[in-house]
């Protein structure tokens, strides 16, 4: 009786045949970050959306959202001064909870685009008017919707 002592020749050259194969379908995923940042600048739009419409309910006055779509492309929030103010012209910077001030700016090369430059909510979280923004990736664009009626942000 004939014991085995090891691994064939053969199965050894599978293995690195297949570890090849998934390494060259896998490594192109991980070689650019391009696309974890426009997802995470993505996620920081909506949430600073969402802030801006609980801050105008919150506050009882109208906020409004600057969506600049240069390079980078920056999202800057004012809230209006006093109750009742119809625009943010007399307005002051309302200031973004995890930083000092009222900018988002994206990472390099992260542009966005979007049907209204200027976005504002009343305050009953109502939007003056419907909103798309979209922001390119390699993968696909990542969409981020202002509903009308609702101002449901998603």
């Amino acid at each position: 009786m004939r014991q085995s002592s090891g691994f064939s020749m053969i199965e050894l050259v599978m293995v690195i045949v297949i570890i090849g194969i998934l390494s060259a379908a896998a490594f192109p995923r991980f070689s650019g970050n391009s696309i974890f940042q426009a997802r995470g600048f993505a996620d920081q739009v909506l949430a600073t959306l969402r802030y801006a419409q609980k801050a105008a309910i919150a506050q009882h006055r109208r906020v409004c959202v600057s969506l600049n779509n240069t390079t980078p492309a920056t999202v800057t929030l004012t809230i209006a001064s006093f109750d009742g103010a119809g625009n943010c012209a007399v307005g002051v910077a309302l200031t973004l909870p995890d930083r000092a001030d009222n900018i988002l700016t994206a990472p390099t090369d992260i542009t966005l685009t979007r049907t209204a430059a200027v976005l504002s909510f009343d305050a009953l979280g109502r939007p003056n008017t419907a909103t798309a923004i979209t922001i390119p990736n390699p993968d696909g664009a990542i969409p981020i919707t202002v509903e009308a009626e609702t101002g449901y942000v998603h």
